[in-house]
């Protein structure tokens, strides 16, 4: 999963019952085998309207014996409590035409008692918000979305490795798409084990589609609402994903699917960007000043490289996946932070930033670490499921990303540029995932061990893994010919919001600070400052490129739109410290420069 990152964040950084005591743990619950199992879902536009999708679930019986089911609660890759159950209305469960007996066993489980032998059906409602959300259901008025997780119930405590399928019931002039393999039939679905069924989620509704051939598979393109992405927007994006996933399928050796889906939701009442990442697809939930933007092929490289790394390569906490409990892995800073790192390569190597860029990207990293409070990354990955309130709840991404970018250099290194960080993801890839089993920490630090010429990593692992030591920056990045140099940047001294319709707002301003000077209040519509509008909060990227090389002291006109009027206030123009910037370093050894280079363009032995 992506972290949901706001742009303004972005640009700063760079049953009234038994008592529970009395009821029966879930884990000694086992339900009588079922079979034959079979999912429908309505999501025509009654139901978008009225955010009721209604499911029914048919399956066979051998005997009298209860059934239990039961809905996870929560969603792989999303690591907080989903609580699905809580969205599931009018349950009821039928055979032959007569109602049967139900009751809850638990917050999550139904138990359903047949009368004999044969088949059963039960139906229910899911009631969704219209607010996007990566891991759960909802609707607009001409769109559902739904994940497997918050809707298909499982036989609990029975294997999970049953085949299914998925029927959608939907208008005629709505498109339907997922991940899961078309029968052949209508618009019916199949997978054939319920890890599969609850990894391909479904978009269906009016939305754009089209599709194209990478990397020797089909990889389609499905955005929302029709028409967010125009033709010239969705050409770049096109030609974003032709470079990214040769490049990301290259660390791995082969590509694990035969088709692709980006889901796409243009959402106003964004902030900025988040992703949720599949087996074969991802759905991301943008700002439209995402569209077309910077950003745009950092989400859809971090989304995309997690079909190797979580999806399928992944710590051994996390395999198989458990749906009716928290499960917690030390390891979300190799799973989403070195994934992280992998965008960054990504966009690098395959030409969509140049080196500049990737500086850039990192050096944002490291001064969004530097301004928070020291933590270890194995506690970071842990916190993941509490969100802790100190300033660190996602930042095992950026840390974690510089953590792969130390072992990429040690290990480049230590063998003389002939293994990398490549080697090590490749091995376990083929070591673990492919052997059908999560990798461990004796996997992960002997892999790391071996493709640096048997080095040891305990003192790395135990400073700035397990513990909370800066990271020595200095010293690494010199190995590879850089170094930071330090940097001003325009300053205007104030906070700002962007409503969903665009309008930016100041919510604080630094006393003594230069717009405070010019007289700025706290609620001002911020309506132009100097020569640049302010139309969305990506204006600082607009101001600081355009009065970077102005001198200090010189007018800066800020225009404000206060009680209903519009004011021009004199401000002038100031400087402050800014996030340090990595430069090359003239005259770098050919070794420093050979290790860089391999990082840079994906290559060793050179």
């Amino acid at each position: 999963m992506s972290r949901h990152i706001t742009l303004a964040a972005y640009l700063l950084a760079t049953i009234v019952g038994v008592p529970l005591a009395a009821q029966q743990p879930a884990d000694s619950l086992v339900s009588a085998p079922v079979t034959n199992i079979r999912y429908e879902v309505r999501a025509d536009r009654a139901a978008m309207t009225s955010r009721r999708l209604h499911v029914t679930t048919t399956f066979d019986v051998s005997g009298a014996a209860p059934v239990l089911l039961s809905l996870p609660m929560w969603t792989p890759g999303a690591y907080e409590n989903g609580d699905f159950a809580r969205a599931v209305a009018g349950f009821e469960a039928a055979q032959r035409g007569a109602a049967l007996h139900w009751e809850k066993v638990d917050f999550d489980t139904w138990r359903v008692r047949p009368t004999s032998a044969g088949t059963i059906t039960t139906a229910f409602d899911v009631i969704v918000p219209q607010a996007a959300d990566n891991g759960a259901t909802w609707t607009r008025a001409d769109l559902a979305f739904f994940n497997g997780t918050s809707t298909f119930m499982y036989p609990e405590g029975r294997s999970l490795e049953f085949p299914a399928t998925v029927t959608v019931v939907a208008d005629p002039a709505h498109r339907v798409v997922t991940g899961m393999t078309w029968t052949g039939s209508g618009r019916t679905y199949r997978a054939p084990s319920y890890h599969e069924l609850v990894d391909m989620p479904f978009m269906i509704g009016a939305f754009d589609l089209d599709s194209a051939v990478i990397a020797g598979t089909v990889v389609r393109y499905a955005t929302y609402p029709a028409g967010s992405v125009a033709r010239e927007t969705r050409a770049d994006a096109w030609e974003q994903l032709r470079r990214i996933i040769p490049v990301e399928s290259s660390v791995f050796g082969d590509v694990p699917w035969p088709t692709y889906t980006l889901m796409q939701v243009v959402d106003s009442a964004s902030g900025g960007y988040s992703g949720l990442e599949h087996a074969n697809s991802h759905l991301d939930i943008v700002a439209p000043q995402v569209i077309g933007s910077d950003y745009q092929p950092s989400l859809y490289a971090h989304e995309i490289f997690h079909a190797w790394n979580v999806k399928r390569l992944r710590p051994a906490d996390l395999v198989p996946y458990r749906y009716d409990r928290r499960q917690p892995t030390r390891w979300l800073w190799v799973s989403e932070g070195i994934t992280d790192y992998y965008a960054d390569l990504a966009e690098v190597r395959s030409g969509a930033v140049d080196m500049a860029g990737f500086y850039a990207l990192t050096a944002g990293k490291i001064a969004e670490i530097e301004g928070t409070v020291p933590f270890s990354l194995e506690d970071a990955s842990l916190n993941a499921w509490v969100h802790p309130r100190d300033g660190t709840e996602q930042s095992y991404y950026p840390k974690g990303s510089l953590a792969g970018l130390m072992l990429d250099i040690a290990i480049r290194d230590a063998s003389g540029n002939r293994n990398s960080l490549d080697t090590v993801m490749r091995e376990l890839y083929e070591t673990t995932y492919k052997r059908g089993r999560g990798f461990t920490s004796a996997d992960w630090w002997g892999a790391v061990r071996r493709a640096a010429n048997g080095r040891s990593f305990d003192e790395f692992r135990q400073q700035y893994i397990e513990g909370r030591s800066p990271y020595p920056w200095p010293a690494t990045l010199a190995t590879i010919g850089l170094r930071f140099a330090t940097d001003s940047a325009p300053r205007l001294g104030i906070q700002t919001m962007a409503d969903s319709s665009g309008v930016v707002r100041v919510s604080e301003v630094a006393p003594d600070g230069p717009a405070a000077r010019a007289g700025v209040r706290a609620g001002d519509r911020l309506l132009r400052i100097g020569e640049v509008a302010v139309n969305d909060n990506l204006f600082p990227l607009s101001f600081r490129a355009r009065y970077a090389t102005r001198p200090a002291g010189s007018a800066l006109p800020i225009v404000v739109q206060r009680d209903g009027q519009t004011l021009t206030l004199n401000g002038t123009l100031a400087f402050a410290a800014a996030p340090g910037r990595i430069q090359e370093i003239p005259g770098a050894s050919a070794k420093a420069v050979r290790l860089r280079n391999g990082i840079l363009r994906g290559v060793t032995g050179q």
